[in-house]
Order: structure tokens, then sequence, then C-alpha cells
């Protein structure tokens, strides 16, 4: 296992791993770290009380932040022919159907997000070996099938966050750069606390929100009161 950095290790020494501390209290703590040569990301995780392995105990979606996350994304789009210019011009770099679809089945991957219309997900869904396990596939749930393609296309191209759990039922998420105001930074942090706790499963049985940490690229994380 590879050793951590002498700075990783200096900043460690820094947090308190027995206790939590309020959320503009921890911003202001990665903030503090040892700056690197690179504008690190910062993330917020929250590990959840779900039985992530229940389609009925889910948690996925996508927001908007307050201040966005400071990074533009390459969006494609799966629209109609009569869309397509309207999808370029909103922002994606790519926008077609059928052609589309080959184009991807042929290897293409340049971008990060895909949306779709809904009445093209039946074309999309043959991509479904391929988007799917890259956690790429155009989704109602997540925002990214949206009959307005262009709107779509110009909010995921600013920024706009998508988010789903993972096997052990952790939520995670960018939430800026290092580089922006702490305030801007814990308004984002919040922001998505807040929605993922609107999305509360009734099914969920447990404590939902056990922890929170948030972190930057390459410093530790810090435990956040809830």
């Amino acid at each position: 296992m590879p050793s951590k950095s002498k700075r990783y290790r200096g900043d460690l020494e820094k947090v308190d791993l027995a206790n939590t501390v309020p959320l503009q209290d921890a911003i202001s703590q990665i903030k503090s770290f040892k700056a690197t040569k690179f504008d690190q990301t910062v993330e917020i995780c929250m590990h959840l009380g779900i039985d992530a392995k229940q389609a009925d105990q889910a948690v996925r979606g996508s927001i908007s932040l307050p201040h966005g996350v400071g990074a533009a994304r390459r969006v494609v789009a799966f629209c109609r022919e009569d869309q397509v210019e309207a999808a370029k011009a909103a922002g994606a770099v790519e926008a077609g159907g059928e052609d589309l679809v080959e184009k991807v089945q042929g290897g293409w991957m340049e971008f990060d997000v895909a949306v779709a219309s809904p009445d093209m997900m039946r074309v999309v869904s043959k991509l479904g070996k391929t988007l799917g396990p890259k956690g790429l596939m155009p989704s109602p749930k997540s925002g990214s099938v949206a009959p307005n393609v262009p709107e779509a296309v110009t909010e995921f191209a600013a920024g706009k966050v998508e988010f789903r759990n993972d096997s052990g039922g952790n939520v995670h998420a960018a939430i800026g750069k290092l580089s922006f105001e702490a305030d801007k930074l814990t308004d984002n942090a919040q922001a998505f606390i807040d929605t993922i706790l609107k999305m509360k499963p009734a099914t969920t049985k447990s404590v939902y929100v056990k922890k929170v940490s948030v972190s930057a690229t390459m410093t530790p994380g810090v435990h956040v009161q809830v």
C-alpha cells in the first residue's frame, strides 16, 4: 500500500478524527492545509444508513449548486435532428440520434455527461452496457433525461452535479475548488446536504445520515456535524 506524502501526514496531524466540527469550521480547516501546485477539487461524502441492495432505498439525483463547481463539463446530447443545433448552441460537444449512438458504440467517449430527450431513450438503450458501468447512462432520476434538451445541456455543462449512492451507502459529490471563498464552499456543501436529507427513503429504518466528511483532492477528510 503506497505511503502517504509528508504533506498529507502533516495535515492529518491537525485533524481530530475522534470528533466532528461545524461545517464552516471543517471547510476552513480544509482551506488551511498546505497548498499544492494545482487548484484541488473539494468533495463531500455522506455515509447513509440505507440498504444499498434495495432499489427503493437508492439515493440518486442531481443538483445545481449555488456557486457552481468551478469546472466546465463536456456534455453530449441524444436528441432529434431538429434539436441538434440548439443543443450544440447550449454547449453540447456533440449531439444527434442514431449517428451519435453509432459513434459511441465505435469507441468515442470524449464526454463527461450524457443527456437525452425521453423519446430518444429507445435508441440510447443500445448503449446500456457501454454507458451504464461508467455511470454515464442518461436517467430521469439524475435529471439527464429531460424534454428540454438544450436547457439540460446548459445546466450540466455549467457544472450541475449528479450523485448516486455506491454499494456501501456512500454519496460523493464535488462542491467546488479549493480556491473558492470559504463561504461559497460552505453554501455549496450545505445545499448538497439539504438535498440528500430531503431524499430520505421512506423504507430506511436506521439512522439516515451516519457520517459526513469534506476533503480536497490531496487532503485528509474532516468530519462534519450534522
